[in-house]
This record gives structure tokens, C-alpha cells and sequence, in this order.
């Protein structure tokens, strides 16, 4: 009688342990929250106002919005595109080191309605 009771409890909190995992505090963070690096990010964009500003979670750029091209950098002072569209922008070696290249987020396949 005492084998199956602790073979019952042994089981009781297996399916509670893969919920934990869902959202971490490290990453798959929401948009809001502080972030050191857009991999941590559900959105994959980590934003900040400015340089001194905390950096949080941020939605991807939509259509003719103010973007930045995708970069080395973990922290975007304007997100990049969502999928499917593409940042237009005229990339500068001091805006490429900077983090300061933007641009306006274009459908590639032509958006303007013709």
C-alpha cells in the first residue's frame, strides 16, 4: 500500500514542471519588460528613448514606420521591420557604429496599391 501512495505523489507534480518553463525571466520576455539584449525578447527587439534610458521590449516595426536595420547591436533605438518587410534606409559606416542608421519600414513586393 505504501508503494503505490508514493508512486501517486511522484506523479501528482510532473504535468505543474513543464508550466514553469513557458516564460523565463532571462528570456521569451514580454513587451514592457527590461531587457539587456533583443534575443530576450518575444518580439526580438530590445528598445531604448535614448542612452540613457532603460532598455524594454518593444513590437517590431509596422509598415511605413521609423525602423533600424537589423545589427550587432542587443539594443535598437527604433525596432526593426516586422517580418515580410524590409527597412529602407541609407546605411552610414558612423550610423552603422552608432546604432543611429533609420529608416521607414516598405513592403519589398510594392505597397502602394497599384
Amino acid at each position: 500500500a505504501l508503494l503505490p501512495c508514493l508512486l501517486l505523489a511522484l506523479l501528482l507534480p510532473a504535468p505543474a514542471l513543464p508550466a514553469q518553463h513557458e516564460r523565463g525571466l532571462i528570456f521569451n520576455l514580454d513587451t514592457g519588460e527590461l531587457c539587456l539584449q533583443s534575443a530576450q525578447c518575444k518580439s526580438r527587439c530590445c528598445h531604448r528613448h535614448s542612452g540613457l534610458s532603460l532598455a524594454r521590449c518593444a513590437p517590431k516595426a509596422a509598415e511605413f514606420q521609423e525602423c533600424s536595420p537589423k545589427s550587432i547591436y542587443g539594443v535598437y533605438y527604433k525596432c526593426p521591420c516586422e517580418r515580410g518587410l524590409t527597412c529602407d534606409v541609407d546605411k552610414t559606416i558612423v550610423g552603422s557604429i552608432t546604432n543611429s542608421d533609420f529608416g521607414i519600414c516598405k513592403d519589398p513586393r510594392g505597397s502602394d496599391g497599384l
